[in-house]
Parts: structure tokens; sequence; C-alpha cells
């Protein structure tokens, strides 16, 4: 059990007033009132869903023996310590940084963010690195790892708590690098404060997460606002193909770097020949080959060799290692049946990520071949994007069938009806709308012929579906894997 004494945690730390004494000795750091126990400190946030003030007494009930806030309550308990400050999220991360005791100058921390490509580039990253000799974390969508020691992903970024629990649970396994996925949310909501990062790294940005940032302006805002916080001795890598790249390191302070496949960049790679089980890649001149598909993956793989590079690595061993690699899990992930089939599993959920996965393989198909797609869309986000995603499966697609992804407190008929929408009157003859996703994969690999592709999109790695609040068992792998007879 980790044992510290405020006082000491709070030296330096900007407070407005402390209120109490701080001589006492806290076994825990938290947000989450529920979470609170005996002479923990519990810190009180504003939050999306609800305003951590309002429980400050619970938490006090629980054992917290002091308070961090940005407002004092009206009834202040004698033997708690309340210290006032201005902001709970940024003082919450550089606390929790003490009290772990993290050293960010022998414990290295590079971010991915975007809107497609983070699960990828990080998995690709933590392989990598892994294969050259590092001990190293992974905080991923799919999920977490020490060293060597696989923990569930309950989100995209976890909450700052749980982070630096991970990052205590890294250093304490002999981890050097922790290659993390940084969500425009934990952006926002400043889950990431207190980390300094030795680099980061933008991927892309097209539409996704409307619901929480209501513009796409503000959803710039949030990625940018990333960069800007670096600090004068982190690296800031762009793709800048992308057209918001540059945006990103407009007033970084950290050390630029640009990738791309068709602009002039720091770092470039040119796709020389795509198959159906990989592509042969020429990267700074010299030429590799990947188990990956899609120009897509081209930029995920040109953005973890040339990280890899500006953390000191070498070309060779870079490259030679990245020929080996697997894509991650539920990303364009193959299944191939006795007779011929062939399924593919992937996590795009954006319009962007569905287009390109779609456009990849099409191009792998010949003019004996169809290509049929499955997908849903999320209950309870963007609903702008629906319209948008059913036209281009439409579009792409020789077969579309409109199923359910995660519902959860939307009608699914509703969100698919919304998908609908978007697709032309002379595409409609090739949709069909089947909300039960088990039944509609089936369908799918019934409908199609020897040396068809059916993609299954939106869930990936996912092993659930949400339905009214209720996670239900559920893996798109599985149920291929099943009727294929895997």
């Amino acid at each position: 059990m980790i044992q510290k004494n405020l006082h000491i945690l709070l030296q330096n730390i900007p407070v407005i007033s402390i209120t109490g004494t701080s001589e006492i000795v806290i076994e825990g750091i938290q947000t989450d009132s529920r979470a609170v126990t005996k002479d923990m400190l519990f810190v009180a946030q504003n939050g999306v869903s609800g305003n951590g003030h309002d429980f400050i007494d619970d938490a006090i009930q629980k054992g917290a023996s002091a308070i961090v806030c940005e407002k004092l309550p009206q009834h202040l308990h004698e033997t708690c310590c309340y210290i006032l400050v201005e902001n709970s999220q940024k003082t919450s991360g550089d606390l929790l940084a003490r009290f772990y005791a993290i050293d960010f100058s022998t414990f290295s921390v590079v971010g991915i963010t975007g809107t497609n490509g983070k699960t990828t580039t990080v998995t690709l990253l933590y392989k990598l690195f892994s294969q050259l000799g590092y001990t190293c974390g992974l905080i991923s969508t799919v999920r977490n790892i020490i060293g060597v020691e696989e923990i569930e992903a309950t989100h995209t970024t976890p909450n700052a708590v749980q982070l630096f629990e991970l990052f205590g649970r890294m250093i304490d396994a002999g981890c050097s690098y922790c290659f993390m996925e940084v969500s425009s949310h934990a952006i926002d909501q400043q889950r990431i404060a207190g980390i300094m990062f030795r680099g980061a790294v933008f991927s892309n940005l097209t539409q996704d997460h409307l619901d929480y940032h209501k513009t796409f302006a503000e959803y710039i805002r949030a990625k940018k606002s990333f960069f800007d916080a670096l600090p004068e001795s982190a690296f800031a890598l762009t793709n800048n193909d992308d057209k918001n790249g540059m945006i990103m390191l407009q007033n970084s302070h950290a050390c630029k770097y640009t990738y791309s496949l068709k602009s002039y960049s720091d770092f470039k790679t040119k796709v020389l020949e795509t198959h159906s089980d990989g592509m042969l890649l020429s990267v700074e001149k010299s030429e590799v080959w990947t188990n990956f598909l899609g120009v897509f993956n081209a930029y995920n793989i040109l953005a973890v060799y040339a990280t890899a590079i500006i953390l000191g690595e070498s070309h060779d061993a870079i490259l030679q290692i990245l020929s080996t690699i697997k894509p991650a899990d539920g990303r364009m992930e193959f299944f191939k049946s006795a007779e011929g089939k062939t399924a593919i599993v992937d996590y795009a959920h954006t319009p962007d990520a569905l287009e390109n996965i779609l456009r990849t393989l099409r191009k792998q198909c010949s003019d004996s071949m169809r290509l049929i797609t499955v997908v849903g869309a999320g209950g309870n986000r963007d609903k702008t994007k629906r319209p948008i995603m059913g036209n281009i499966a439409a579009t792409l697609s020789d077969m579309l069938i409109v199923t359910a992804d995660n519902p959860r407190y939307e009608n699914p008929q509703d969100i698919a009806n919304d998908m609908i929408a978007g697709i032309g009157s002379e595409y409609t003859d090739k949709v069909l709308c089947i909300l039960q996703r088990e039944e509609a994969i089936k369908t799918a690999l019934m409908l199609a012929k020897k040396s068809d592709l059916v993609v299954v999109a939106g869930k990936g790695h996912e092993t659930y579906q949400e339905i009214q609040g209720v996670k239900h068992h559920f893996d798109d792998r599985e149920v291929i894997k099943k009727i294929f007879n895997l």
C-alpha cells in the first residue's frame, strides 16, 4: 500500500487555500466518491454527467481525509483537510503523478491521437519496441498491457486515476515505454493532465464524436490542445497529407516532424505493390513487405517507423521487425472457409474508416468476385454520420446488409432507418435490413459464393453488444469461426 504525506504532495502545486491540516498521510487518490476508502484524498471534479462537488460528503463518510475542490462546501468537517484549487482536473493529474512517483525522464509516454488508426499505431509501436528489447506498456481501445500482462480495456483512454495506477504498475514491471491512445474525450476532460509526454502523433481527422463535441471545429480544437500542451523536450509528429495535420503543430513548442505518402515531409513512404495478404512498401528508399492492406495502413506503418527513428532506433532493425508483425485484433482480420469464402472483421465505425476498408477490398475483387458488407451504427452517438456510412457502404458494396451495432438506449430500427436514408434509390435493390446481428452475418455468409469477400464492420475486437444499458456477449469473429468451422 502506498502512503504519502499530503503536505509534501502539495508542495509547488498551485492552490488557492488550505483549510485544516495538510500534515496527514493519505493512502490513495480518487475522483469517484464510490471508490473512496479510509484515508484517501477525494478530488471533486465537474464531469460530463455529474459534479463531484455534490458527492464530497459521501466521500468523507466513506473515509476521505482530504478534499480537493474548486468550491468549498457550506459545511466543513473539522477532521478533514480542504484544498481549494482553480482546476480540479489538472490538479488531480499533478497529484497522481507525485503519489505514484512517476519519473517521466526515465519512463517515456508516447500518445497517438486522431480519428482513425490509433489502435493499429499504438499496437505496432508496442510490438516493435518489445521486439527491439524494451519492456513496454500499452493503453489502447482493445487492451491494456503491462510488459506481457494483459488487462481488459474499458475506454480508449482510461480516467486519470486508472492511468496513473497503470503507469505505476508499468514502472514496477520495468517498462521503459508506454504507447497509448489519446482520445478527444480524454483531452477535453483533462484526463491526461499531469502526464509529461515524450511525444505525440497525429494520424488524421474525419467526422466522429460530434455527439460530444457538437461541432467539427471543437473536435479539432480538442485534438490541437494536446499538441499545444507538449513541452519543448517532446516531439510532435503529424500526417502532412491530412488537411488538419499542420494545424496540430501551429502552437506546439515540441520538436516538429511530418510524415506523408503524397506531400513533402520528413518521413515518406510509397505503396509499391498490393496483394491479398499484404503490401510492399518503399520506406525511406528501402523496400519492406508488410502483413497489412490499404493505404490507410501505409500511413500507420510510416507513423510507427517515424516515431521509432525519432526515438533513436535503427532503420534496418525497425523495418526487419515491421515486416513480421500482424495486424491488431479486429483490424482487417481475415477468416477463410474450406470452400473459399473469405470474411473480414474490422472496427471501421466512421465514414472515413468504412470507406478506406471498402475501397481497399474493392481493389482486391476481380470481375467475378462480390463484396458483401454487414454494418450498423452505434446508438446514442453522432447521428449525422449514419446516412453517410449507409451511402458509402451501398456505393462500394455489391450487397449491403444493414444491421445493429451497439444500439445502447436507441431503437435499432431507428438507427438502421437513419443509415438507409442516406442510400440512393439506385442502390436499394441490393440492400437488406436484418437487425439481429448474428442473423445478418449468417445471411451474408450464406449468400456469398466461393471467392466472394464478406466485410463485417463496426465492432472489430469488441466481445459484447450493448443493448439498453446491458452488455451481452457477442463477438463477430466467434460467429464467423462457428459458421466456417474454424
